[in-house]
């Protein structure tokens, strides 16, 4: 016998047709698929190519400018700030004495802790106004109103009984 398992004496044995059929394969130039391709749209497609792409991760300082921009806070930003750098507009002096209390249709509403630092405050509003403007953008406040220390509030409810009150003196 031979090495590949057939009588070493006589002719080789005629091919079965499976052996017909895989010799034929064999030879036979290999068959090229081509996969469909699938268009995806671009707005569901789970990944970024190559370029850059709105899905692709940006800074915070840029996402919330562009938040801030598509929400239109720009302004609501400019007058939320006025509280939190009062000291750095006004000085540390008026800062010490007076305090912003409401932002409404560009007049700001200040109170002084005496009376006569509010005429004080009254008589400054020209260049409080001016650094504001230099601060937070023009046009945002127009108008300071200041008003002096104010005396508790003794009516409570919607009932009111006429008369003196209290027989206190404020301020």
């Amino acid at each position: 016998m031979s090495d590949d398992g057939r009588p070493a004496d006589g002719p080789p044995p005629p091919p079965t047709a499976g052996r017909r059929l895989l010799d034929r394969a064999r030879q036979a130039p290999p068959v090229v698929r081509r996969r469909r391709q699938r268009r995806v749209d671009p707005d569901d497609q789970p990944w970024s190519g190559a370029g850059a792409d709105a899905r692709d991760p940006a800074a915070l300082g840029d996402s919330l400018s562009a938040l801030v921009q598509e929400r239109k806070w720009e302004d609501a930003l400019r007058t939320a700030g006025i509280p939190a750098r009062w000291e750095q507009i006004v000085g540390a002096e008026i800062a010490a004495h007076c305090r912003p209390e409401r932002l409404e249709d560009a007049t700001l509403t200040c109170v002084a802790e005496s009376t006569a630092w509010a005429t004080q405050i009254r008589l400054l509003s020209r260049t409080i106004l001016e650094r504001l403007a230099s601060e937070v953008g023009p046009g945002v406040v127009t108008k300071v109103q200041v008003h002096g220390p104010t005396a508790p509030d003794w009516r409570h409810g919607p009932l009111r009984v006429t008369g003196r009150g209290p027989r206190d003196t404020y301020g």
